[in-house]
C-alpha cells in the first residue's frame, strides 16, 4: 500500500484508510464484532495502516472494536476518533446535541482512550463546529492535550473556510475529514484551495457515495429500516433513480479500465490531491480487496477529462443530508 502525509506534523498513513462506522452504525443492525474484528486485521495485513472511528459510532462501541481489533498492531497503525456530540438525552436525537466546551473535550479524550486500548489518539478531529464554542478554545483545548502527550494531531470535520483558517492559527490542523466524492464536489470550491494554501491533508468520507458508486443500489433497492440512509433525500426511490446514470458512465469507464467502478471513484479521489485520503467504509471482506487494489489503478490525463466530461453531463439529485443533519454543516 502506498503511503501520504496529512499536514505538515509529520502524519503518515496509507493511501487509503478503513471507516469503521458502519461495522457498528447507521447502516442497519451491527455486524458481528469477531468478523469485523478479522475485517479490521486484514484490512492491516492489507497494507491499511489509517482506520476511523468516533466516540458517537455505537454510541462508543465502535471504538471499543477498534482498539480490540487494532491492540496487537496498535504501534503500526494511526488510529482517528472524534469528539464534538453531548451524550443523548431519553426523546433527543443523538446527532442533535452538540458540545466542545474544553472540558468535555478533555472527558471525551479520556473515554475515547479507554475504549481504544491505548494511551494516545493519534489524529483528534472535532467532529461537527459547535456554534456556542469559539473554534480557538477547541483548538487550545486539543493543543493541550497535545502538549500532554494524550494527541498527537488535530483534524476537523465538517468545518467551513473560516473556521478551519481560525483554528490552525491557534494549533496547527493536520487533517479535515469531509464528504467528498464523484457525486459531491462542493469541497473543490473554496476547500481544497485552503486545504492546499495552509498544508492541510484532505480526508474525504463517503468516497463511494455510501455505497451507491460501486452500483451495488438501484432505485428499488430495500434498505434495513434502521439504515439511516431511509432519510437522506439523495437516496429516495426516484433520487435514485435520476443518480442510476452516474453510476452507468462510471461504469461504462471501469469496463475500459478493467476495473470496478468503485476502484474508478477511489483512484479519482486519490488522482485529484497527493494529500487527499480516502475512507471508504465497509462490512464485505471482499469489498475490502477491492476498495484497497485501486491504489493499482491508473488514470491518465486523459481518463481524468473523459471521467470530468462524462459526470458533467448528469446533474445528482437530493440532498446529502436531512434538514437537521444538514443545520450541522458549517459553512
Amino acid at each position: 500500500m502506498q503511503k501520504r502525509r496529512l499536514g505538515k506534523g509529520g502524519l503518515e498513513v496509507s493511501a487509503i484508510g478503513l471507516g469503521c462506522m458502519g461495522m457498528s452504525f447507521s447502516y442497519g443492525p451491527p455486524a458481528d464484532k469477531q468478523q469485523m474484528i478479522s475485517l479490521i486485521r486484514a484490512a492491516f495485513e492489507q497494507g491499511v495502516t489509517f482506520f476511523d472511528t468516533a466516540e458517537v459510532y455505537g454510541p462508543n462501541s465502535n471504538e471499543e472494536l477498534v482498539g480490540e481489533a487494532l491492540a496487537p498492531v496498535r504501534g503500526k497503525v494511526v488510529i482517528a476518533t472524534k469528539f464534538g456530540f453531548a451524550p443523548a438525552t431519553p426523546g433527543e436525537a443523538r446527532w442533535s446535541a452538540l458540545n466542545s466546551r474544553p472540558d468535555h473535550i478533555r472527558k471525551a479524550v479520556e473515554g475515547s482512550l479507554k475504549r481504544l486500548r491505548t494511551d494516545v489518539i493519534d489524529l483528534l478531529y472535532q467532529h461537527r463546529v459547535d456554534p456556542n464554542v469559539p473554534i480557538e478554545d477547541v483548538a487550545g483545548a486539543v493543543k493541550e492535550l497535545i502538549g500532554e502527550g494524550k494527541v498527537k494531531h488535530f483534524g476537523l470535520s465538517e468545518a467551513g473556510v473560516q473556521t478551519i483558517r481560525r483554528a490552525h492559527a491557534v494549533q496547527p490542523v493536520a487533517a479535515l475529514q469531509s464528504e467528498y466524492s464523484l457525486w459531491w464536489r462542493e469541497p473543490e470550491a473554496a476547500i481544497i484551495p485552503v486545504l492546499e494554501e495552509l498544508g492541510i491533508g484532505f480526508v474525504p468520507f463517503s468516497p463511494l457515495g455510501k455505497g451507491f458508486l460501486t452500483g451495488a443500489i438501484k432505485a428499488d433497492t430495500k434498505l434495513d429500516s434502521s439504515d439511516f440512509r431511509n432519510a437522506i433525500p439523495r437516496f429516495a426511490a426516484e433520487a435514485r433513480a435520476a443518480n442510476q446514470a452516474l453510476v452507468d458512465l462510471l461504469t461504462q469507464i471501469a469496463v475500459s479500465k478493467r476495473a470496478t467502478p468503485a476502484k474508478i471513484a477511489l483512484a479519482w479521489l486519490l488522482a485529484q490531491k497527493p494529500w487527499i485520503v480516502p475512507i471508504p467504509g465497509t462490512t464485505k471482506a471482499d469489498r475490502l480487496k477491492e476498495n484497497n487494489s485501486a491504489v493499482k489503478v491508473e488514470l491518465s490525463p486523459g481518463d481524468l477529462r473523459r471521467i470530468e466530461d462524462a459526470i458533467s453531463q448528469v446533474d445528482v439529485q437530493g440532498a446529502r443530508y436531512p434538514e437537521a443533519a444538514q443545520k450541522m454543516i458549517d459553512r
